[in-house]
């Protein structure tokens, strides 16, 4: 009777985990995580090399400590895949008090490495930056209140993951790290707005993210000279942008050739947060169109996916999660072409950087998690009136 009113397909009792992974994920997305994976190793061995012999180290040092963190992601990524998703919330949420706890202790206990921007605990043989590993617990957190919202008699969910934003976006802005405040608001705000929030609240919401932007503006140095700086209609090109502005319009369609590329002895953060202009000097547009594309398919093939999918909590959780990755992407190529200020915020899977590449696997592995096919009917059928008797 189930089978015949929801449409369910056949379980296969004791499948083994593998196959029963690889029959239900979604093989697309998973391939162009993996391509852009490859692509991150190749634009390092382009642009860290400078920056290896700046520091006294071999040339593919930095290479090499990307490709052992890109490792260790990818490992992850594939273990989270494979967790059904009552499994994936609670390691989420256990994640994400840990992360929260180390968060709020970074004041007291953090490192800055000269940036400005206390952001990191220092390990001695590395450093850890909490704020990464907080996005996808997060994410996860939010939906569970929201979805539990929504059930009868359920508790305020909404009004709590609100408080919970609230809180987290203070602490990231006493860093202050406003890039990652602003992917923070954002991700729930998508969430919200799929779980059904009225407009007039959002509308209002977004009132008080301008209130706070001018807020910040006239009491944060560092947020303001960053406005500014964007704002000001003279490029200095002695700046990171103006380095990657010109190497970006140096690159033209096909690049200026493999190595040939000038930027990466120019600008400190080219393995990093600018690492797009890398691959426009030297491969051209060719290659930032492939990059698009691939960041595109994930984000659009996850959605597609999860519009059929009638569990609101997966529901809620992969849409955050498939956002806040393609958003994150967007903020660092817009900052690259100075469609947006100044962020400092990486390029997820391509970027050097061990903590990024670790959540990023992470939080991808429970969006293949969220997103893989399970035996139940599409939520159109309900809306339909199908599949009933």
């Amino acid at each position: 009777m189930t089978e015949m009113v929801y449409g369910s397909a056949p379980v296969h009792a004791g499948e083994p985990v593998l196959p029963k992974w690889w029959r239900t994920v979604d093989k697309w997305t998973l391939s162009c995580i993996l391509m852009l994976f490859g692509v991150g190793i190749l634009l390092g061995l382009a642009a860290s090399p400078p920056l290896a012999e700046r520091n006294g180290h071999a040339a593919f040092y930095y290479v090499k400590k990307q490709a052992f963190f890109g490792g260790m992601a990818i490992i992850s990524m594939f273990i989270v895949s494979m967790m059904d998703p009552k499994t994936v919330r609670r390691f989420a949420v256990l994640g994400f008090v840990a992360a929260f706890v180390a968060l709020a202790m970074l004041p007291f206990f953090g490192t800055d490495f000269g940036k400005g921007a206390t952001r990191w605990y220092s390990l001695g043989f590395g450093s850890i930056q909490p704020s990464e590993f907080l996005k996808p617990g997060f994410v996860v957190a939010s939906a569970w209140m929201m979805a539990a919202a929504q059930d009868l008699n359920g508790p305020p969910g909404r009004l709590w993951s609100f408080a919970l934003t609230v809180a987290i976006v203070l602490m990231l802005s006493m860093q202050p790290d406003f890039g990652q405040s602003a992917l923070i608001l954002f991700g729930w705000g998508v969430m919200y707005f799929v779980a059904g929030a009225p407009m007039l609240i959002l509308v209002a919401i977004a009132g008080l993210v301008v209130l706070g932007g001018t807020f910040a503006y006239s009491n944060s140095e560092h947020f303001a000279r960053r406005i500014d700086g964007f704002l000001n209609p003279e490029i200095d090109p002695t700046t990171q942008i103006g380095y990657a502005t010109n190497a970006i319009q140096s690159g033209g369609f096909f690049g200026v050739g493999v190595g040939e590329g000038q930027v990466k002895w120019s600008l400190p953060d080219a393995h990093t947060d600018f690492i797009i202009a890398v691959a426009a000097e030297e491969y051209g547009l060719v290659l930032v169109l492939v990059i698009i594309g691939l960041y595109a398919t994930i984000v659009v093939r996850s959605l597609t996916r999860l519009m059929r999918e009638r569990d609101t909590f997966i529901r809620l959780a992969g849409t955050g999660l498939a956002c806040m990755f393609g958003v994150q992407a967007m903020i660092n190529m817009g900052v690259a072409v100075r469609l947006l200020p100044a962020k400092g915020m990486t390029l997820p899977f391509v970027s050097y950087g061990g903590s990024s590449l670790i959540a990023t696997g992470i939080a991808v592995g429970m969006l293949l998690a969220f997103t893989r096919t399970r035996p139940q009917g599409e939520i159109g059928d309900i809306l339909k009136g199908r599949g009933r008797l």
